[in-house]
């Protein structure tokens, strides 16, 4: 029996995989050298700042982090006093995570860089290619998540 053949550049997971590093590690560029923020730091940052007082539960969700790191990253964040932990006011053992002053400042300045960037990036394509593009990107998230569902249903049976 003949293997199928495959070639990375044309096997869609690898080039969407390999475009997501080429975008990430660009933009990162933005705030890595000026501010110290590894990538996952500033997905955290940019998810507080988009809404403040968060669980580190769903912060993890929204970062796609799993919760060990975030609970790290929370850590080192606390350290470098950009974020703050709160008692949850209906249940003392949970916190809420916030921003300080500090990393409040540090989000407001990096949010009109990376949206530049983006700006810039966008410029190649069309707004046909760009809604073509997100609304592909939309599919195949919704697609995946359905094979997910359909294995993990299958696996229970």
């Amino acid at each position: 029996m003949t293997l199928p053949h495959l070639t990375l550049d044309s096997f869609l997971p690898y080039k969407l995989v390999h475009t997501a590093e080429l975008v990430a590690d660009s933009l990162a560029a933005r705030y890595e050298a000026e501010f110290g923020l590894s990538r996952p730091e500033w997905r955290v940052l940019a998810s507080l700042g988009a809404r403040d007082g968060v669980m580190a539960k769903d912060l993890a969700a929204e970062t796609r982090l799993d919760k060990v790191k975030v609970s790290r990253l929370l850590t080192r964040l606390e350290q470098h006093q950009l974020v703050e932990r709160r008692a949850c006011q209906g249940d003392q053992r949970a916190a809420l995570v916030h921003l300080t002053d500090k990393g409040r400042t540090h989000y407001q300045t990096i949010v009109p860089k990376v949206l530049e960037w983006e700006k810039a990036m966008l410029e190649g394509l069309s707004a046909a290619q760009y809604q073509a593009l997100y609304q592909a990107l939309d599919a195949l998230q919704h697609r995946v998540h359905e094979l997910d569902q359909a294995g993990n249903d299958a696996a229970s049976v």
